[in-house]
């Protein structure tokens, strides 16, 4: 879970190709190795912040809805940052964005475990969001050195990346907020440095991105053929805005009916994202360390799903089918999430685990398993629904649908947490999921499964 991890921003990689000759570098499996360890540990830096954000902010004096407009704000400039890194990658090399974004990173997150005001907070998080956006070059990156038939699979290791990296980022958190290495740290950092459940994770996301940063600068070679001296390679380009590319989508009756799945998608997930950590606080008495080991069972769950079972699952039901059956329960699990100690008396105690927790985790793991479910059957029909020379930008439009989604979510979250119920985001949320049912029981179709 997070609020709007840097791989969630797609470019369109169809535009990002440079051309379908020879990779421009001499070993594509280290050109490969290295953007993949970039993306990975840079949304490790990002996962790490993601238990103490709302509570960071609520130290000073936050409301919920602020809390939901600081969350916000990274999806505003990632949605802002990334087509100008992607084109700034395309004029002055892959190498120099992708340097660039990493210093801006390490800059961010000082400078939010630093903060002495919640303005201060903004300001860090705005140019975090800016700086993620670097995953239109990184997908860039992988196409220039992959031919246009192995450039889905090159892809796939930024999604392969960033979903290890947010498998690990929140129980990195968890660990970094704990009792026990904060006294470490008191112990062997300078008296200057603050330490504190909010600012250790911070600085870890810092340290961790400058690491990546001096690995980066040494062995991360420059792919881009036109900055290469290649003056044949020609990049094609759509000087649309995603806006109207959003608009134009619509048009076409399967592919702007997904694109509004993955809004509403988006919306109803990053809204109970934003507000999780606040509701934990506020019914389970849950701090940092807690809630990032909760949120790192949620994405192991998650990487389960969509790297063991949803082949196998597909292969048996079909992407349609499956879809339908993971928004279905994405339905009930979130309308059920708030309401999730009504089970406790239910549920028996598990080892250290109080019958509190245990139905928390028996909601969530329906929860997870259903995000997991509903994303991937919902980015096959994506593709299934869309001509072989639209792939990259259907990819982009509804990519760039869930940003936007993403952004509105907190905000809408925040304001219903604060001036409805805690209760009200996740319900709302799960009301979300009904249209989506609509969409995909009627507006796509769906490749017919292959078991008998």
């Amino acid at each position: 879970m997070s609020d709007d991890p840097p791989g969630s921003q797609s470019s369109d990689p169809a535009d990002d190709a440079a051309s379908d000759g020879e990779t421009p570098v001499g070993n594509t499996r280290r050109a490969l190795a290295t953007v993949f360890f970039i993306v990975f540990v840079d949304l490790l830096g990002f996962g790490i912040l993601i238990p103490v954000i709302p509570l960071y902010a609520e130290s000073f004096g936050a409301s919920e809805f602020v809390v939901g407009l600081l969350i916000a704000s990274y999806s505003v400039t990632q949605f802002v940052a990334a087509p100008i890194l992607g084109r700034l990658s395309d004029e002055r090399g892959r190498r120099p964005v992708l340097l660039l974004s990493l210093a801006g990173s390490v800059i961010a997150w000082t400078l939010f475990g630093l903060a002495w005001s919640i303005l201060v907070l903004f300001l860090a998080r705005l140019l975090a969001g800016a700086m993620g956006g670097n995953i239109a070059t990184a997908q860039a990156y992988i196409a220039d050195v992959t031919p246009r038939e192995d450039r889905a699979k090159g892809l796939g290791l930024v999604g392969a990346a960033f979903g290890l990296g947010f498998v690990f980022g929140p129980a990195l958190g968890g660990v970094f907020a704990s009792d026990a290495v904060i006294a470490i740290a008191r112990d062997v950092l300078p008296g200057f440095v603050p330490v504190t459940t909010f600012s250790l994770p911070s600085f870890a996301a810092a340290a961790i991105t400058a690491i990546n940063l001096v690995a980066a600068f040494f062995v991360l070679p420059e792919t881009n053929p036109r900055v290469l001296g290649d003056t044949d390679a020609e990049v094609q380009t759509d000087d649309r805005g995603r806006v109207e590319r959003l608009r134009d989508a619509l048009a076409d009756p399967a592919l702007g009916a997904l694109v509004v799945a993955f809004f509403l998608f988006s919306l109803a997930f990053s809204g109970m994202e934003s507000m999780f950590v606040l509701f934990t606080k506020d019914l389970y008495g849950f701090g940092p360390a807690m809630n990032g080991y909760v949120l790192a069972y949620v994405g192991v769950i998650i990487a389960i799903v969509q790297g063991g079972l949803v082949g196998r699952l597909t292969d048996y039901f079909g992407e349609k089918r499956l879809a339908l059956i993971g928004v279905a329960v994405e339905l009930v699990a979130l309308t059920a999430l708030p309401f999730a100690p009504l089970l406790a008396p239910f549920l028996p105690t598990i080892g250290p685990l109080e019958s509190g927790l245990v139905a928390l985790l028996f909601v969530m793991t329906f929860l997870a398993g259903a995000n997991g479910l509903a994303n991937v059957s919902l980015t096959t029909l994506v593709s299934t629904n869309a001509s072989e020379e639209e792939q990259g930008g259907a990819f982009g439009l509804t990519q760039s649908a869930g940003s936007i989604a993403r952004a509105a979510g907190p905000i809408g979250a925040g304001a219903l947490y604060a001036g409805v119920a805690y209760w009200a985001p996740f319900v709302v949320g799960g009301i979300l999921m009904a249209p989506i049912l609509y969409v995909i029981g009627f507006r796509v179709v769906g490749r017919v499964p292959n078991a008998s």
